[in-house]
């Protein structure tokens, strides 16, 4: 009678282990998916930080140079200019904001100067 019920104990002992196995196989899986959805949200976030930093100069240059030629009257001169200087304005937030162009040499003496603690207001 006790072999019978250590048959059984050792039965439910190996089911529960397979049971609790196919669950942490299950969670690790979760946990692997949730990650790679939060990668993919910050390059979504990255994308939409970039694309709005360019379009939004592009517009603005070419809302400076539709101005300037309706007031000086030199179209279409001042928004070809403005709008292709808006493009290089654009082009150059964007590499500053993925790092591939460094930044002025006077902001960085204002960004090491703040990180000392000896600058700010």
């Amino acid at each position: 009678m006790t072999g019978n019920r250590d048959d059984s104990l050792d039965e439910r002992r190996k089911r529960l282990a397979d049971e609790l196995a196919k669950v942490k196989a299950e969670d690790e899986a979760e946990v692997r998916a949730e990650t790679n959805a939060a990668e993919t949200r910050k390059g979504f976030a990255m994308a939409v930080k970039l694309s709005s930093e360019f379009i939004s100069a592009i517009v603005v240059g070419a809302m400076l140079g539709y101005l300037l030629d309706y007031f000086a009257g030199t179209t279409p001169w001042g928004m070809i200019v403005l709008l292709l200087l808006g493009f290089c304005a654009g082009v150059l937030n964007v590499l500053r904001s993925t790092g591939a162009v460094a930044k002025p040499p006077l902001l960085e003496k204002a960004d090491r100067r703040d990180e000392g603690g000896k600058g700010g207001v």
